[in-house]
């Protein structure tokens, strides 16, 4: 049995896939079935560390992004499409899957081309509410479609919506659940005072870390703040908060880190009073799972329309705010985190809000489905 794993570009569409591959390594052993055998196809592989923890196999297949706008990289891109469609169909063939799971982006397409030459069973998931045009193409082939945003069903067409199921966001058992207890100690940090996590992401978000840090001195008479600033940013908003608050005497409740590794961020989640945090679809999921009132930053809508999607979708639920970046400034941000710490009912009702939304055992129940659909296809 045989299964193949395609996606990426980015951490949104990568991790997905490792939490899949989590849930079928525990599906298997309740089963007492023989795990499938696990390849990774795609232009790169994210992180290549989780690949070989899962023993999933990598294949590298060249994939180009198509811009939505006239440029000469769309021809390039072109190019690495139809290269990689070639090398894709070659490589299917010769491990011929049971069936190939999707999550979308770029990197899947070439895959995606050749499982539907070969007529290889296809189950794709999406997890923004504005689903990517190789998951709305790819859905006309797919025997199931798999969702994490309520809003995505009606962007697809009509005539695939009866194979959509909201299954909520697979993510990875590690981060899925925070630590509830030693996030203070574990930080050095005032255990008395409410803490506020402002999560950058890996490349951090340079626009939030300059209003952080223009409202630091105010915010730490109040708060104790950890900044995950990105592993890019860290220097320069280190050395920026030293000089804000270097005759403060709160200097000690700031910790600024480039990536808080897998520990730091579960200790840093549980003790969190509020996260403020960008909108992709792994973080809104990740923050819903933690089941923390949450401030959501998109990236502007002439950048991304996936992260202005996911923050409104999910702040409908109740379990966010949204500020959009140009409203952003340090009192406007100030006056949001006064509000939600500054009353427990709201924190309550936001928590439970986003305790409804997260739909935990995402990857499980796509596990469930590729290993049924891997079956059947495998008896045939």
């Amino acid at each position: 049995m045989r299964i193949v794993l395609t996606g990426g570009g980015t951490g949104g569409h990568f991790y997905p896939l490792i939490a899949v591959a989590e849930a079928l390594e525990d599906l298997c052993q309740e089963r007492t079935v023989i795990e499938p055998e696990l390849y990774y196809i795609g232009s790169t592989a994210f992180d290549r560390q989780a690949l070989m923890e899962h023993d999933i196999t990598l294949v590298n297949v060249s994939a180009g992004k198509m811009r939505r706008y006239p440029s000469i990289l769309n021809f390039l891109s072109l190019l690495l499409n139809m290269w990689g469609i070639i090398r894709a169909t070659s490589e299917l063939f010769r491990i011929y899957p049971d069936v190939v799971f999707s999550t979308g982006g770029y990197a899947a397409f070439p895959t995606l081309y050749a499982a539907r030459l070969l007529r290889i069973p296809t189950i794709i998931y999406d997890a923004d509410s504005l689903p990517g045009r190789v998951s709305l193409w790819s859905s006309r082939f797919a025997l199931g479609i798999a969702i994490a945003h309520p809003d995505a069903v009606d962007k697809f067409p009509p005539k695939v919506r009866d194979r959509i199921a909201r299954v909520g966001h697979p993510i990875r058992k590690e981060i899925e659940h925070p630590t509830k207890e030693g996030g203070y100690e574990f930080l050095k940090l005032n255990a008395s005072l409410p803490l506020v996590f402002i999560m950058g992401g890996s490349q951090g978000s340079v626009a939030i870390n300059e209003v952080v840090v223009d409202a630091l001195a105010n915010l730490v008479t109040k708060y104790n703040v950890v900044h995950q600033a990105g592993a890019v940013n860290l220097k320069d908003v280190s050395n920026i908060a030293s000089v804000v608050l270097k005759d403060s005497q709160y200097k000690d409740r700031y910790k600024a880190f480039g990536l808080l590794n897998v520990l730091a961020l579960r200790m840093t989640a549980g003790a969190a009073s509020v996260i403020i945090a960008r909108a992709g679809s792994g973080s809104v999921f990740e923050i819903a799972s933690w089941e923390k009132p949450a401030i959501l930053v998109p990236i502007p809508k002439d950048v991304s329309h996936d992260q202005t999607e996911n923050a409104f979708s999910y702040a409908r639920s109740g379990a966010a705010i949204v500020i959009e970046q140009q409203n952003l400034t340090p009192h406007v941000l100030e006056a949001e985190i006064d509000r939600i710490i500054g009353d427990k009912a709201l924190q309550k009702k936001m928590a439970e809000a986003a305790h409804l939304y997260a739909r935990p055992d995402a990857a499980r129940k796509i596990a469930t489905i590729l290993l049924d659909t891997a079956i059947s296809h495998e008896s045939v």
